[in-house]
């Protein structure tokens, strides 16, 4: 959730903060008048396509609101025949090929949005799949399959196998589950950054703590997904304890964010040669994390700051941003359609086909709040990219400091 982080290359994004993972198909970027009608958003889908329509299909159904059919059916009809999404496909009947840029977030951000909406059964159980025949040794995901697992990933996969039914727990590999990956992504009590997880060891192995890892970190040692609901956990402690567990990975986790985001109420964005500045989309995603693990006070505080200052970058940045905004005000119990001054349910809306009708508000219990679909997710605002050159700084939905 919290998506972001450093050592990666800047994605394709317009705004700081917008969460969107970063890797592409090879399918030509549409022109603005070619966009799919069903979409959501009117920049390029290219790199982001499949994430940010599923994050604004997701925040819909978290206030109650039945997304347009044929919004639904674009996204459930951009998966490959093996399971996989790729970010955007021009031509869906186009069989993917080796040149389809398929990658774990598109496709567990797919399986959370899909999976909370119901009626698409047979497409996430087969994006499942996929996700379980990529999954590392180690027990994590990458971006892309093969690539080494980092915390953003491998949260935002916890979520989608706990949308989808799934107990993350039992999914192994070689004996290792995806929290054993992230016990190995956190960092320890000691020193600098403790309690925090990194998104990736750096090339000497070292863990370096990234608040935007952090964020997606605590959300998936909850086996929380990107519209995580509150109190899961409990309230962050002063004092980080040795994580054995997934749960007191997610109370270090949440302790640290607390720091990072006392004094300012908000995160900083750190892009390589520009002056640091807020970070919207990773603030958002830190008060979902927080929240979730029931550290309530400081996600308050920090939802109020977004209320305040969050308007103009959610409108430059698009559905993603709309999305990661409604799901902090989801996990703290406010009102998105009076944030701040912003109906951010009207203007999600405003940027897709209309809805059709709107539904009862979904069930608030922490169980089931908690395991619908990252961080995030998330990975995720600013883009890291695994293994091709774009990068994402991990959403809506969905997304490292050297």
């Amino acid at each position: 959730m919290n998506v972001r982080r450093s050592a990666a290359v800047l994605a394709a994004v317009a705004v700081i903060g917008a969460a969107a993972p970063a890797a592409a198909d090879s399918s030509p970027s549409p022109s603005k008048g070619q966009l799919p009608s069903a979409l959501y958003g009117d920049k390029d889908p290219q790199y982001d396509g499949v994430w940010r329509q599923s994050l604004a299909l997701l925040a819909q159904h978290t206030v109650g609101l039945e997304p347009p059919k044929s919004a639904v059916d674009w996204l459930a009809g951009q998966q490959c025949a093996d399971g996989s999404f790729a970010p955007y496909r021009a031509d869906p009947a186009k069989a993917c090929d080796a040149k389809t840029m398929v990658d774990t977030n598109q496709t567990a951000a797919a399986v959370q949005a899909l999976a909370a909406l119901g009626g698409h059964d047979d497409v996430t159980k087969k994006a499942v799949g996929w996700l379980k025949s990529v999954q590392n040794k180690d027990g994590g995901w990458g971006y892309t399959a093969g690539g080494a697992s980092d915390t953003n990933s491998t949260s935002v996969v916890i979520g989608a196998l706990a949308a989808a039914g799934e107990q993350p727990a039992e999914v192994t590999k070689n004996g290792k589950s995806p929290y054993d990956a992230l016990l190995k992504l956190e960092l320890p009590c000691e020193g600098d950054g403790a309690g925090a997880f990194a998104f990736q060891p750096d090339k000497k192995g070292t863990l370096i703590a990234n608040a935007d890892a952090t964020a997606a970190g605590v959300l998936g040692s909850l086996g929380a997904g990107l519209a995580a609901g509150p109190g899961k956990g409990g309230a962050a402690k002063d004092a980080c304890e040795k994580a054995k567990t997934p749960e007191q990975a997610a109370a270090n986790g949440a302790a640290y964010l607390t720091d990072a985001l006392a004094e300012e109420g908000h995160l900083i964005s750190a892009l390589p040669g520009a002056e640091d500045q807020p970070d919207y989309g990773n603030t958002a995603d830190a008060v979902v994390a927080l929240a979730a693990q029931g550290a309530t006070d400081q996600a308050g505080k920090s939802l109020a700051w977004l209320q305040k200052n969050a308007a103009v970058w959610a409108r430059q940045s698009g559905p993603a941003a709309y999305a990661q905004l409604i799901f902090a005000a989801h996990a703290t119990g406010a009102d998105p359609r009076a944030f701040g001054g912003t109906d951010l349910v009207k203007q999600l809306t405003a940027t897709g086909p209309a809805p059709e009708k709107t539904t009862k508000a979904p069930k608030e219990d922490s169980e089931s709040a908690s395991d619908s679909g990252f961080g995030v997710w998330w990975y995720v605002g600013v883009c890291l990219v695994a293994g091709i050159g774009i990068g994402f700084l991990i959403s809506g939905r969905r997304k490292q400091q050297p």
